[in-house]
């Protein structure tokens, strides 16, 4: 091995020890600040206890990485199936024989210790999963997603609040338009290049996308507003027919945390209450209310393509990395990492501007796409089926853009998302576009 070689493994190796202490760092924030006995509820049906979340994330690490790089034996047998996600729906787990919090912490400080032995001395290889450290990074986006959820269940929980939750600065749009322009024509969709991308990421491919028109920003509140004004909730013909059927069902009136005070909108936002800020991007609406909102505009979802195409490509035909390029995100260019509880105001991060002068379309809110999750042509599940490939059912859409509570190391421009259309405890928002003609 070269020392040029050889710098690069360390490198490698490094950069996922970082990612893994990050993420494990903000998975114990986020449940140290609560008590056993509510680490233990089920604050939602549609969440786990927090605490099954504490002991998953070192379980998948520990089967990823301890047995399946390492080598090594079951630490606990018999926890594979208490936090296996497919094996008890999130409805079931509270009345497992879960990990109590203090035994869910040490076992995943155990975990981790076998871990950073495996790192330390595991040959970096060209194999697949080793490549660039490839799994480890992996298991850090994983702990990191779990994150992003387990904020999702302080958002759900009733109680008074445990968390800061103060927001950026605004940032003047100044005279951004409220669209922008991309050129049609093929693109290389997904990538090949980024040891750090999920399967689903791969591999690159050819698209090609006729000439449309996107939002410049996401649709803010005060612009949904208008749709909740203009009897948007009731009237059938802005709505597909599944999606009017789960809007009678469900009793949709308005995005999710939202109640109508006399003539003021307010929101509850991690155990307070406070007006709903107009020029922030909506959140919490599912993928029918966009969609609803979209034909009341008389416009239209993107597809993913769209989405990708308008986030990463440049006028020389290059793909970048983030929006703005191939360097890390920093506060300068995007509201990731739950540094602040909320998005920023819409147009704001002119320094995270995209080639076709779109913004925010990395952090904020997670952006619902027209498309349905599905592999890429060429697609190989890694490490195994369980991570994506189950999920190419037809039942999930994908979002882009990741949000507020989604850390740098798990978003990129090429990153999907996936959930159900009719989830709306996600921090999910959209923008729109329609066909260029």
């Amino acid at each position: 091995m070269t020392h040029r070689t050889a710098d690069r493994v360390d490198a490698a190796k490094t950069r996922a020890l970082d990612s893994l202490d990050a993420a494990r760092h903000r998975t114990l924030a986020l449940t140290a600040c609560l008590g056993d006995d509510e680490l233990l509820a089920q604050h939602s049906p549609l969440m786990s206890p927090l605490v099954w979340d504490l002991a998953h994330v070192g379980n998948q690490e520990e089967i990823w990485l301890v047995r399946g790089v390492g080598g090594r034996a079951a630490m606990r047998p018999g926890l594979d199936g208490l936090y296996d996600a497919f094996e008890h729906p999130r409805a079931e787990r509270p009345e497992l024989p879960l990990l109590r919090p203090a035994e869910a912490r040490e076992y995943i400080a155990a975990v981790r210790a076998r871990t950073v032995d495996v790192l330390a001395t595991v040959e970096l290889t060209d194999a697949v999963l080793l490549r660039g450290a490839f799994i480890f990074h992996m298991t850090a986006q994983h702990e990191h997603q779990h994150g992003e959820t387990m904020l999702a269940t302080h958002q759900l929980r009733e109680g008074p609040a445990v968390l800061s939750a103060t927001g950026p600065a605004p940032v003047d749009a100044g005279d951004l338009p409220g669209e922008v322009y991309v050129e049609g024509g093929p693109f290389i969709m997904g990538t090949d290049r980024d040891d750090r991308a999920l399967d689903n990421e791969r591999p690159a491919h050819p698209v090609d996308v006729p000439a449309f028109w996107i939002d410049a920003a996401p649709v803010t509140c005060a612009d949904f507003q208008h749709f909740i004004a203009d009897g948007g909730y009731d009237e059938p013909r802005w709505w597909s027919p599944d999606g009017w059927e789960h809007r009678m069902e469900a009793g949709l009136t308005a995005p999710l945390f939202w109640e109508h005070e006399g003539e003021l909108w307010m929101r509850r936002r991690f155990g307070r209450a406070e007006p709903v800020p107009g020029d922030e991007p909506v959140v919490h609406v599912c993928w029918y209310e966009a969609d609803a909102y979209a034909r009341w505009a008389g416009r239209r979802l993107p597809t993913e393509a769209e989405w990708e195409k308008a986030a990463s490509w440049d006028a020389a035909g290059w793909a970048r990395r983030y929006p703005w390029g191939d360097d890390e995100p920093d506060p300068e260019r995007a509201n990731l990492g739950q540094a602040f509880l909320e998005p920023a105001p819409a147009g704001s991060y002119p320094a995270g501007e995209a080639p076709c002068g779109a913004r925010q379309m990395i952090g904020d809110v997670w952006e619902w796409t027209a498309s349905d999750f599905a592999p890429y042509p060429g697609f190989r599940a890694l490490p195994d089926e369980g991570y994506s490939a189950a999920h190419f059912d037809g039942r999930s859409k994908v979002l882009r853009g990741g949000s507020f509570a989604t850390h740098p190391d798990a978003v990129r421009a090429t990153f999907r998302n996936w959930d159900f259309p009719v989830r709306r405890q996600i921090f999910a928002g959209f923008r729109t576009a329609r066909d260029a003609v």
